[in-house]
């Protein structure tokens, strides 16, 4: 019985160290293949810190869900689009230098800013007196204000004064949110995404909307649904951010090129195609000239985001969504599997530890145990990526990621194999040691295979937990499936077809451990009445 017992094991945890291994390294071949191989925006790796004084100039921002700024164009979601995205372009070239775009999600892009992950951002970051004090800014690049959007349907508030007594949507940590925090007559909601915030306004959860121009027109104006009502609320300028007090020549570059794209014009005509040339940006920049430009961009936008008539051309944009859940699948298998392979490995050393160990080091065990299972795994994840660099630890996002789950769920699995130790008899350890094994050889070849038995479905069923916790992640700029999701439904306005397609990848991702777990109970189940 021991035998197969030791060859069940050996095979179930090779077999994860085989999927570990060579998915890392298509996540590695993911992370260092060049962009101009792989139109996908190039992740934050810890070899990717940004040079001031490289030919590439790196440069991040979110765009996951970001209409107009940079986004992930939805006639082609291998490319980035987007009126700053367009601004970076125009910037680089005139420096001689190739910008390059890096992902980070929005909570994410000063803290990345700030680990020198790239040289700047540009995210329709507004020039608030709060942010000037933490960051150092370019001159605007963008001035607008904010705008009332409701349903189409809805009259009546279509002023800021008029909004008191009601529901108001916006972005959190923004002029608008501050403007409405100073009323006590307006109950405010805020938002991490646009997209789940025009969302609530189309079921009514909100009666209506407070959001910076270009936000309101992309999402309000370009829905059928939604109109946007009243005048220009406030005053908002936008400027690329650099960190405090660092990258001071670069900024100076970037200042005099803003400038000069503003005398000839050129910051016009980008504004322009977008349809984002604003009454505000004609009084900065002086520019009160016409000159005919086609919102060619804009009018792009709005054929790709149409809404599909018959279910064909709807079957057709769910089919075009498919190499890219693929991909998000491949890495969320990726960091779980490599994530499962460290737990299963630290949990059963810390489970021995705490059983078999001197007591000095079972505390160390306990302690660890306890810290972990007793802090959030998304706070982990974030003090393991954005912490450690502080110490002079900088992880990539994947291997950050992997780390962070692994050292979650061995906590668990710890529990477990401890459970599973405690089900063998002590009579197994004094009978292994009678026949002149060590304490080692005893635990190895009786106790650890006999405690397998039990732990095997837990063990299979922690998996497929991992399987749906990795999509915390995506805080960290890992594009899996639960990023997918936030990238295709945002772009789309579609929750629920693009939900059931991400929900059935999950699905398929955690049945075949489901199989493997009921296969090694059967055969663990048919070895033990054979024993017996």
């Amino acid at each position: 019985m021991t035998s197969v017992f030791s060859r069940l094991r050996a095979r179930f945890l090779v077999g994860f160290a085989v999927i570990g291994i060579a998915l890392q390294g298509a996540s590695a071949w993911a992370e260092n293949t060049p962009v101009a191989e792989r139109p996908q925006p190039e992740p934050i790796t810890a070899s990717a810190t940004a040079d001031p004084s490289s030919t590439v100039m790196k440069w991040g921002a979110d765009g996951t869900s970001n209409v107009p700024y940079t986004f992930h164009d939805p006639s082609d979601e291998n490319r980035m689009s987007g009126y700053e995205y367009d601004i970076m372009e125009e910037i680089g070239r005139r420096l001689g230098r190739e910008a390059q775009f890096v992902q980070n999600d929005w909570d994410g892009l000063i803290p990345g800013l700030e680990r020198n992950f790239y040289l700047m951002v540009i995210c329709g970051i507004e020039m608030t007196p709060e942010h000037i004090e933490a960051i150092d800014f370019s001159q605007p690049y963008y001035m607008t204000s904010e705008r009332i959007v409701v349903r189409r349907d809805q009259a009546g508030l279509d002023s800021f004064e008029r909004l008191g007594g009601h529901v108001i949507g916006t972005v959190k940590d923004t002029l608008a949110e501050r403007m409405m925090g100073e009323r006590h007559d307006i109950t405010v909601r805020g938002y991490d995404e646009e997209s789940n915030m025009f969302e609530d306004l189309r079921n009514k959860r909100l009666d209506a909307i407070l959001i910076d121009g270009p936000i309101a027109l992309y999402y309000g104006e370009a829905d059928p649904a939604f109109r946007i009502v009243g005048p220009p609320v406030g005053h908002v300028s936008y400027g690329i951010a650099f960190p405090k007090g660092g990258n001071v020549e670069l900024r100076k570059q970037v200042d005099a090129t803003l400038k000069s794209m503003v005398a000839d014009g050129t910051l016009h005509r980008i504004l322009a195609r977008w349809n984002l040339w604003t009454p505000e940006m004609a009084a900065w920049t002086g520019d009160h000239s016409q000159p005919g430009i086609t919102p060619t961009e804009w009018e792009r936008y709005i054929a790709a985001t149409a809404p599909t008539k018959g279910w064909k051309a709807r079957f057709d944009r769910y089919a075009s969504f498919l190499p890219l859940i693929g991909k998000g699948a491949v890495m969320t298998l990726a960091v779980s599997a490599c994530a499962m392979v460290l737990a299963v490995a630290l949990g059963l050393i810390l489970a021995l530890t705490r059983r078999y160990g001197p007591s000095w080091a079972a505390a160390l065990a306990t302690l660890y145990i306890e810290v972990i299972r007793g802090t959030p795994l998304l706070i982990q994840v974030l003090f393991i990526f954005y912490g450690l660099p502080g110490i002079g630890i900088r992880l990539s996002p994947f291997v950050a990621g992997v780390i962070s789950l692994g050292l979650n769920y061995a906590a668990y699995e710890a529990e477990n194999y401890r459970a599973g130790l405690q089900s063998v008899a002590r009579g197994q350890m004094e009978a292994a040691t009678a026949l002149n094994m060590t304490h080692a050889q005893a635990l190895r070849y009786v106790v650890v295979p006999q405690a397998f038995r039990v732990v095997v479905p837990v063990m299979t069923n922690d998996f497929i937990s991992l399987l749906k916790d990795s999509s915390l992640v995506s805080i960290i700029t890992l594009t899996e499936l639960s990023q997918t999701y936030v990238r295709l439904s945002s772009t789309y306005f579609d929750y629920f077809g693009t939900g059931m397609m991400v929900g059935g990848a999950y699905l398929l991702l955690g049945l075949p451990f489901v199989r493997l777990a009921k296969m090694a109970e059967r055969r663990l189940a048919v070895s033990e009445r054979r024993g017996g």
